[in-house]
């Protein structure tokens, strides 16, 4: 009986799956010469996230196109299930809002904070928020670090 269950199933929860590894894609946008990047990059890939970097002579225009508003802007933009992921935004932070789903273009970091992911300086850090961000450009804080 079990069998019969579980082989019945079984196409179901692969499709679940695949729709999963699907969904973690992200697809990041950087400059050839950002460093920082390559460790952001790496932070999301050892968190279980499959990424694709697309290098360009300047992010701006592809930021700018995606919704990012000009004080939220870092080195780097992102795309993942939906959302814009703007700078150094902990993996965490990402799972978090591709869980909670709200209703916002993305979320960010923004600058160049010491101490966040692909930013880390032996134990300095600099206290900083993600701040989720609306089409109006309206921020508040989704997670404070």
């Amino acid at each position: 009986m079990f069998r019969k269950f579980a082989y019945a199933f079984a196409p179901i929860a692969l499709m679940a799956c695949a729709s999963t590894a699907v969904a973690a894609t992200v697809q990041v946008t950087k400059s050839a010469t950002c460093g920082c990047c390559d460790g952001w990059v790496e932070h999301m890939r050892k968190a279980g996230f499959d990424v694709k970097v697309s290098v360009v002579d300047d992010v701006t225009p592809a930021a700018r196109k995606l919704g990012v508003p000009d004080r939220l802007r870092s080195c780097h933009t992102s795309q993942i299930g939906g959302y814009v992921i703007e700078g150094h935004v902990p993996a965490a932070d990402v799972k978090r809002l591709l869980a909670s789903k709200p209703d916002a273009v993305g979320i960010a970091v923004p600058g160049m904070v010491v101490g966040s992911p692909g930013m880390e300086q032996g134990d300095r850090k600099q206290p900083y928020q993600t701040l989720l961000f609306d089409k109006a450009g309206k921020t508040k804080v989704f997670a404070s670090h």
